[in-house]
């Protein structure tokens, strides 16, 4: 994929996207041999496993048209978002091992880690440092000063 084949968001794909942070998943299906639990049914790109230290945060950019769905496979996130151009406070939602949320484009958001934390991001555009520079922004940090972060941290043991 070269830059220029970062494609524009459609209404249409738009309309496939789950409207809350924490997305329900599908029913499972399990027999005798164990259990499999549908992630996402959508075409996507790039898929990520990404390692995160207590007390680190990521983000704070935006995404021009890259959505990510991101699967905690352990740890725990305080996910920090509000739509790009605002400035109200960000909603903060706290993300488990097991759970899966959503970030569509044009949302700043801010990771930040509660525990040592194992998460897959699966996204919409290539993951290729070119492509994924092109397609993000940076933003003024939205996540909690390092106290905050401590804090939070202590509260989940």
């Amino acid at each position: 994929m070269s830059l220029n084949e970062i494609q524009e968001v459609t209404d249409a794909e738009r309309a496939l996207w789950p409207d809350t942070v924490i997305v329900p998943f599908a029913d499972t299906f399990a027999d005798e041999r164990g259990e499999i639990l549908p992630l996402v049914d959508l075409s996507f790109k790039s898929a990520v496993l990404i390692t995160s230290k207590l007390g680190t945060v990521r983000a704070n950019h935006f995404h021009k048209t890259d959505w990510h769905f991101c699967y905690i496979i352990s740890g725990a996130i305080e996910y920090y978002h509000r739509p790009h151009g605002s400035n109200a406070h960000p909603e903060m939602v706290l993300v488990r091992k097991g759970q899966l949320f959503f970030t569509p484009p044009l949302v700043d958001h801010s990771m930040v880690f509660l525990e040592d934390t194992v998460f897959l991001t699966l996204g919409r555009n290539s993951r290729r440092q070119e492509v994924y520079e092109a397609d993000v922004e940076r933003i003024k940090p939205i996540n909690p000063d390092p106290n905050i972060i401590k804090s939070s941290a202590e509260s989940l043991s």
